[in-house]
């Protein structure tokens, strides 16, 4: 499942280095380690650091110019140089050519990933200008590769809408590009222009005649700097599937070189195919509700659906950035839907002891799409990914309630099937709440709110502790065990919790399991939900390697994605890797986490000649001692961390593989079965 997981699916595990370093060792791992927490348990004494003392005065003050400070600091232009921050390299450029076509000047936008780790956009625009530049003198091409905000994108008379979040634009790619090439056709002529690590190479130079018009870019990251050069098809081909989606017509081509692989997407219906490809393996209860406005240079989009599904679908998106905190746009549509059905629902008298539908009663079950092009987009929150407009809140909320009026009016059919459905969620959200209720007040008729199996650790410092969630009672004995009593808290889980994408609220609360890991979590769940509550700043799941094990964690991903989908967000989701293998030659023992390891572990050995394998079917049959110095030991173990690159692909991927519909669920697997490297059975 790992393998699976780590190249194909959305949430993502990221595996984390915990072995201590040479060359800084007081870095290492700081919101885990406690003074307990090494192999040794060592005792309270610490050793002094000693801080040389600098200078600091004039000739310590750099100014860096043109785009050295993207190489100096990259993180801070595109959040990392991992995998996240390669992809972003490519974003840059796609967004330059879906601002085109937001501009009405391009129709076909084309990705492709070559052989030789460059990637290459290419577009049908009007091409960036090669005259030069009335100001700086130099080519208008050279200046938007070269200098950082700069483009037409702050003239509101060239682009009325835009993208791209922060607005540093495609120089950035070119600074964290050993080789950049650009190709412009313009002026019915052919131009050119190279750089290498964002400083020009060549002139701009007229290469001949050329048809039409457009941008292509071609180029290499830099290996120096990001931390891989990977490129993966899946992640690429997604975002081009959303923005296609969300600019209803235009054409994107993704194409890989490597593998053949291609994909070809237009939706001339937009955001309404959007939501047909969310819910096509939902059962859905009525056709796609459709509608748009413009007004003053704001477009708003929105497209629902609502299926018998328990968990809500929901999307927003401002200028094709996915609004993952959401914002005023988001807040408008909730506001007015809430609103439009309980005036039906009191028309109709259908109101029953519930009282008025809350806006959890009126989003289950519920699939949308809400996209807004606002002029000039104000970005707030931790991650800049939340709409901040004011006015863009009463323009939502003013068409959903004057549209969906006019279609309950017109589809009395359709209305009573929604609030039916709503109204069934009142009364399950009131019987969850009186079953909170009962636990509330048994726990605190208790000495001890805390579940019984739950072996805690001595350490109240919730940033230096971990809970480990584990398969069995007979691995979880070994793991109390094993175990670092200081910082480690183990949790034995028994069979397999219930699939919660196909449970409300109330079965979850009634499920022993799923009570016992909420109460040690301490956080809550739903709207009580506080990360500030969190007794565990590291909740790792800890399986066995087989299919059950591998089921487990993903009923357990499940119900985090759901339910508790800020531990994800906040990183403090993981998943642990125990080895396949135990090799032994001459009483020296090693651990292979994978054939893979065992491979190259017996070749480096000479062959299987004088060598004990042991092949391990379940984390019981180690030894408290094995277990924790492969599974539980910081300073060896290998821990994958869970995180949504892809809110949209996520939400499908969970939905698909954990929900009623079956055929979908056949088809992803025929899909990626040849991508399982390992499968025991």
């Amino acid at each position: 499942m790992e393998e699976n997981m780590s190249e194909h699916s959305p949430v993502q595990p990221v595996a984390v280095d915990e072995s201590p370093s040479d060359s800084a060792p007081v870095q290492q791992e700081q919101i885990l380690l406690s003074p307990e927490s090494s192999t040794q348990k060592p005792s309270a004494l610490q050793p002094t650091i000693s801080v040389p003392v600098q200078s600091y005065d004039a000739k310590e003050i750099q100014v860096l110019e043109n785009l050295e400070a993207v190489r100096k600091r990259p993180g801070m232009f595109i959040g990392s140089t991992d995998v996240r921050g390669l992809h972003h390299l490519a974003y840059e450029a796609i967004d330059n050519s879906i601002d085109e076509a937001l501009a009405g000047h391009c129709t076909k936008i084309t990705l492709t990933i070559h052989q030789n780790k460059y990637l290459s956009v290419e577009d049908d625009g009007r091409g960036i200008p090669v005259d030069r530049h009335p100001k700086y003198n130099i080519s208008a091409l050279t200046l938007v590769m070269t200098k950082l905000h700069a483009g037409g994108k702050f003239d509101r008379n060239v682009y009325k809408v835009s993208g791209g979040l922060h607005g540093v634009g495609i120089s950035v790619t070119n600074a964290l590009s050993t080789h950049f090439i650009v190709h412009v056709k313009r002026q019915a002529k052919l131009w050119k222009q190279e750089f290498s690590n964002g400083m020009p190479t060549t002139e701009v130079l007229e290469l001949g005649p050329a048809e039409g018009t457009g941008t292509k870019v071609t180029f290499l990251p830099d290996l120096s700097i990001m931390e891989t050069g990977e490129w993966n098809y899946d992640t690429l081909a997604n975002r081009m599937r959303e923005l296609a989606f969300l600019n209803k017509g235009i054409r994107i081509e993704c194409i890989d070189e490597r593998s053949s692989q291609h994909d070809d997407f237009c939706f001339t219906g937009g955001i309404k195919e959007f939501v047909e490809h969310l819910t096509r393996a939902k059962q859905k209860l009525h056709p796609v509700i459709y509608f748009e406005k413009q007004r003053d240079g704001y477009t708003t989009e929105i497209a629902m659906q609502y299926t018998t599904e328990y968990a809500e679908t929901v999307f927003s998106f401002a200028n094709n950035i996915n609004t993952h905190e959401g914002g005023t746009h988001l807040t408008g549509f909730k506001t007015a839907l809430t609103r439009a059905l309980n005036t039906f629902a009191e028309k109709h008298k259908l109101v029953g002891e519930e009282g008025k539908l809350s806006a959890e009663d009126v989003r289950e079950g519920l699939t949308a799409i809400i996209s807004v092009k606002v002029p000039n987009p104000q970005f707030e929150g931790q991650t800049k990914t939340k709409l901040g407009n004011s006015e863009v809140k009463g323009f939502v909320d003013s068409m959903v309630s004057e549209r969906l009026i006019t279609v309950f009016d017109e589809q009395p059919g359709l209305i009573k099937g929604i609030l039916g459905k709503c109204l069934e969620a009142a009364r399950a959200r009131e019987a969850a709440r009186k079953a909170r209720e009962l636990v509330r007040r048994k726990s605190a008729l208790e000495f001890s709110t805390l579940p019984g199996k739950l072996a805690d650790c001595s350490n109240k410092d919730p940033t230096k502790c971990e809970l480990f969630l584990v398969e069995g009672d007979s691995a979880g004995g070994s793991a109390k065990s094993g175990r670092d009593r200081g910082f480690q808290a183990i949790l034995p889980l028994k069979g397999k919790i219930i699939n919660v994408e196909k449970a409300r609220m109330i079965k979850l609360l009634q499920n022993v399991e799923i009570g016992n890991m909420i109460t040690a979590i301490g956080t809550g769940i739903g709207e009580e939900f506080d990360l500030a509550k969190l007794r565990y700043h590291k909740i790792i799941i800890m399986t066995d390697a087989d299919v059950d094990g591998n089921h487990i964690t993903c009923l357990l991903l499940t119900f985090f994605y759901r339910h508790m989908p800020q531990l994800i967000e906040a990183g403090k989701i993981y998943v642990a890797m125990p080895p396949l293998y135990k090799i032994e030659k001459h009483k020296k023992i090693q651990y292979a986490l994978n054939d893979d390891a065992k491979t190259a572990i017996l070749a480096a050995l000479g062959g299987e000649e004088g060598v004990s394998l042991q092949r391990y079917k379940g984390l019981g049959e180690m030894n408290p001692d094995q277990l924790w110095e492969t599974t539980l030991n910081p300073v060896h173990r290998t821990l994958m961390q869970i995180s949504v690159e892809d809110a949209v692909r996520a939400d499908e991927v969970f939905n698909t593989l954990m929900g009623e519909e079956v055929e979908p669920r056949r088809e992803f697997i025929q899909q990626h079965a040849r991508e399982v490297k390992e499968l025991d059975v």
